[in-house]
């Protein structure tokens, strides 16, 4: 009996019920260190109730009934297993973080917003600049980041650089773009696209560096190792933090108004210097 009470005290602390209501509903795609950084951000921003769900714990997850039963004011999706559990529920707002999917999902998905993976097209434009190229290499997705190549082009305009850009539909045709572009361009700039950037293709673009003698600008600080002169890595604690500032902005208002999604605020610039000297690239103004 009395191992019976200590497992049902354990389940009322584990499930919140309707008298327990709290403000945030917290999905997580699985444990992941990356992950806990933003959450930690968010954390120390933040001082609210929350239910806290790891989606790869559990086989199978009801997230609709979960909304409907607990009714928190906000859903917090971390990953992008835990945005397409999310957008499942319709009446409450819906923050997603760590996700490449954000932008596809929010163009249909009114009560959807975030903060992309996508770091501001100005930080590579300026960087661009500084290495004074003038032609740059992009592969990309229509249907995966086409909406930042339109912001992209329009930053390089500014910055004074020509983007010449191949469309992929498939991984597979990324390496005959990127021969394609032989010649052509004095930089290649890498986009978390993941159709024009696989683990298969990834090398490719280093490949194409050496032969072509060009600088690759990328998206995340492990492709430094591989051969990128630079890339903007996102700072995950500030990440969290800028999202614990969106909640109250929804929390403030009715829940109700759409709150467009955001670039990342703090991004840090990490540079290869052997890449960057072997090339006699310059970052001097």
């Amino acid at each position: 009996m009395r191992g019976l009470v200590l497992l049902i005290l354990a389940l009322t602390l584990l499930v919140p019920s309707l008298a327990q209501a709290y403000d945030l509903l917290i999905l997580q795609s699985k444990r992941n260190p990356a992950y806990d950084e933003v959450l930690n951000g968010f954390n120390a921003s933040r001082n609210l109730s929350k239910r806290v769900i790891v989606l790869s714990d559990y086989a199978e997850v009801d997230v609709v009934r979960i909304a409907r039963e607990d009714r928190p004011l906000l859903i917090l999706a971390v990953g992008d297993t835990a945005l397409a559990m999310a957008r499942k529920v319709r009446n409450i707002p819906v923050i997603a973080l760590m996700s490449l999917d954000l932008q596809r999902f929010q163009s249909v998905q009114s009560n959807l917003t975030g903060i992309e993976m996508f770091v501001a097209p100005e930080h590579y434009c300026n960087l661009l600049r500084q290495m004074k190229v003038r032609r740059v290499g992009v592969i990309y997705n229509p249907s995966r980041s086409g909406w930042y190549l339109r912001q992209a082009r329009q930053a390089a305009e500014k910055a004074g650089i020509t983007l010449v850009v191949q469309e992929v539909a498939d991984p597979r045709d990324t390496l005959a773009k990127l021969a394609s572009l032989a010649g052509k361009v004095d930089a290649l700039w890498m986009l978390p696209d993941v159709t024009a950037v696989t683990r298969e293709t990834a090398e490719a673009y280093f490949h194409f560096s050496q032969q072509q003698a060009v600088p690759v600008l990328s998206f995340s600080a492990g492709y430094l190792g591989l051969g990128a002169a630079a890339v903007f890595d996102i700072d995950r604690v500030a990440l969290g933090r800028q999202a614990g500032e969106m909640v109250a902005a929804l929390l403030e208002g009715d829940g109700r108004d759409a709150i467009p999604s955001h670039f990342p605020r703090e991004v840090a610039l990490k540079t290869n210097a052997g890449i960057l000297k072997r090339l006699g690239v310059s970052l001097a103004e």
